[in-house]
């Protein structure tokens, strides 16, 4: 049974940083594909990061600059690392890795969120206020 359970959520001020931390429990499927996704409320679910096992990496344009993914494939541990907060990132934020996916498919994974089956944690809060 696979799960991805996230942590790291809170509340912040505007300009305030967090890190999210998704820790997997399944090597093989946190090696592969792993993103970041969010959902305010009244809002679909969008791509936020998404990052292939070569280590190649697609942002959304809100969070380029500001937001870093990264993962340690040893550890099952993927991170995002949020700087520059701003009050339009307030969401839930999900932790998810693709069962199966090609390297160009991972990343055009982060602008078609439905696009890949796989698993879903149950989600941070971030508040940005």
């Amino acid at each position: 049974h696979v799960q991805l359970v996230e942590s790291g959520g809170g509340s912040v001020q505007a300009g305030g940083s967090l890190r999210l931390t998704c820790q997997a429990s399944d090597y093989t499927l946190s090696a592969n594909c792993m993103g970041w996704f969010r959902q305010a409320p009244g809002k679909e679910r969008e791509g936020v990061a998404v990052i292939n096992r070569r280590g190649s990496t697609a942002y959304a344009e809100s969070v380029k600059g500001r937001f870093t993914i990264s993962k340690i494939n040893a550890e099952k541990t993927l991170y995002l690392q949020m700087n520059s907060l701003k009050p339009e990132d307030t969401a839930m934020y999900y932790c998810a890795a693709a069962a199966s996916a090609t390297l160009l498919r991972c990343l055009q994974w982060r602008a078609n969120p439905n696009q890949l089956g796989g698993y879903w944690g149950q989600g941070t809060q971030v508040t940005v206020s």
